[in-house]
Order: C-alpha cells, then structure tokens, then sequence
C-alpha cells in the first residue's frame, strides 16, 4: 500500500490523529459496479482500488434483486414485500403489520444459519482491512413493517405498540451482533434513516424517547465486545447528533451535504465523532464535470481531513446516474492521494 496497514489507517484515523492520505470507501448499485469492471479489468474493484474498509452482513433479502431472477416483487424473512430492480434496492411496496398490534406477528430466527452463509468467508477474505459488520436497523426497519406513514401515526397514537415493536427489533438486532462479533470484526454498522432533506421525521424528543435507549443498548454491547460503533442515517440529525456522540457512536454515515453543513458538523463535533460521507450524489456527482468532482473532492478533503477523524465517501451508494467519467474522477482523486 505505500501507506500503514488498512486496520491501523482506519484506527488511527478513528483516533483523531490526522492521517497522510485520508481513507476512503466507496459503495456501488450494480450498473456502476459493472462499468467500473470493465474500467479497470477486475472483478473485485474494491481490491482493486485499496478500499480500508469492508462492510458485510446479512441480508434479509437480496440487496438489488434483479426481476430477471426473483419476478416482480421479492418478499423478505419479515414478511415485507418489495419491488425488485436491477438498478437499485428497490422499494417496500407491502407491509406486513396492518394494524397496531404485534398478535400474531412472528420475526424471523436470528440465530438461522442461512442468514450466515458466506459471511465469515467475505470477512476472513478481507482480514488486511476494517472489517465492519451490519447488523440490521431499528427505525428503518418500524417503517419496512408498517409503512412509513403508519409509522409515524404510531410515534403519536400507538405509543405503547411501536415500544414493543422497536422492543422486538432490538432484541434481534443484538442476537445478530453477537453471532458476527464471533467473526472478530471492528465494529458494527446500523442503518436506520431518521432524517428529511430538512430535518428529523419525528421531534427531537420522540427520538429520545424511541430510539435513543436501544441505540444506547446496541453501542454498550458492542463497545463490551470491544468493537466500534458506526450508525448510517440519511437526512438532516443535525439536532441529535449530541445525544449520538453521548450513547457512544463513533463514525457517523453519510453525510449528505445537501441536508446538513458538513464543515459545520466538523468543526462542532470532530473532536468526538467521527464522520463518513459528505461528496453530494445529488449535485455535483451526477451533473458536474470531472474537473468540478475534482475541485469539490480537494475542497472536501483539505477541510474535513484536518486532524483525523474523516473517511470521504458519496452522500449515498453510487446510482446509474453518475456518468463514469465522474465516478473515476472521485476514485482517483482520493485513491492516488
């Protein structure tokens, strides 16, 4: 690598102690996966370009279900019904919990070994890297089972049920964790949105009260396991982002740019937490031009890498809409250093 081992860099990093080339990770749907393939004749590009971070779990449904392969729709281990794509996640178009009641309801078993298949094989084959293990969602996964719009009737009206609710999705959450713990990974990795292009989807407080003691039981399990904390949330958390720092998370995703101010968040809260993210897939990566990928990235970089504590990513996983000029123009601004 010319550089500290891909653990160490990352460690480091986490640690606030600025680092010569600030590290990098990148996530692709799979049209630009495929483009980059043939770009640069490898079948595992994130080799291929030294990614220091790898990101594995299990999926309760295929990622991108291709309708090629599984028909129209594709119905999860939760029952949940979604559109497939070949060009995205698509899209939860059923949900499985009609009404504000868990009677009936099973979840699947989390300690199922399918769940498990070629998982601990993914990890042992990225052993030199950050190996960071998605354990599921909380919020997101609320919103998959009811529907978002019923979701947030229940933050108002069904208060004691979305408790129970968000109860039992914890309780798998954790049960996953301590299965891929056993893989000796870094962390862990949870995906649950809470936030618009504008603000949170609940009051400040109802997120207190909801969400913030599960977190904080997620993150003292894993930092028990010795393992970091890594929490993906889209949108503008502008205003919990003290509450995260206090429930011990260590490297917030994405940071769209569009939704919050990334220099802003670096400056208040840098010293605390650490930040991923903060290259707009909304503007810049799939209207620019190479040049102006260039110019932001350098911006970014020269801002955010400033004593640790940054990994430049998009603001989401790379779309179809990004031309690949401007995707190699990202990955080789960053890569070559």
């Amino acid at each position: 690598m010319g550089r500290m081992d891909k653990k160490q860099w990352i460690r480091s990093t986490l640690a606030h102690v600025e680092p010569a080339q600030t590290p990098y990770h990148f996530m692709f749907t799979p049209p630009v996966e495929a483009q980059l393939r043939t770009y640069y004749g490898a079948e595992d590009v994130a080799r291929v370009l030294g990614f220091p971070v790898f990101l594995k779990g299990c999926q309760d449904k295929p990622l991108y279900a291709d309708p090629a392969v599984f028909g129209d729709t594709i119905t999860d281990s939760f029952g949940v019904v979604w559109s497939t794509n070949a060009i995205d996640r698509g899209s939860p178009i059923e949900a499985p919990i009609r009404a504000p009641s868990l009677e009936g309801i099973r979840f699947p078993d989390p300690d199922d070994p399918k769940r498990y298949e070629g998982v601990r094989a993914a990890f042992d084959a990225n052993r030199d890297c950050f190996l960071v293990a998605a354990i599921g969602d909380l919020w997101e996964r609320v919103t998959f089972l009811r529907g978002m719009e019923e979701a947030l009737c229940d933050v108002a009206l069904n208060r004691g049920f979305l408790e129970a609710l968000l109860e039992q999705i914890m309780e798998y959450d954790l049960a996953t964790m301590r299965k891929l713990a056993r893989y000796d990974v870094d962390a862990i990795f949870l995906s649950d949105d809470y936030g618009t292009q504008k603000d949170l989807v609940m009051s400040p407080q109802d997120w207190r009260y909801f969400l913030r003691p599960r977190l904080k039981r997620i993150f003292e399990e894993a930092k028990s396991l010795g393992l970091k904390t890594m929490l993906h949330s889209c949108g503008n958390v502008r205003k919990i982002i003290p509450d995260l720092i206090g429930i011990g998370l260590d490297i917030l995703h994405p940071i769209q740019p569009e939704a919050m101010d990334i220099w802003e968040l670096k400056t208040t809260f840098g010293a605390d937490l650490t930040f991923q993210g903060g290259i707009s897939t909304q503007e810049i990566l799939p209207h620019g031009s190479p040049e102006e990928v260039r110019e932001v990235v350098l911006r970014t970089l020269d801002k955010m890498a400033r004593g640790g504590g940054y990994i430049l990513e998009p603001g989401i996983t790379l779309q179809a809409d990004v031309p690949l000029e401007n995707v190699v123009a990202l990955i080789e601004c960053v890569v070559e250093g």
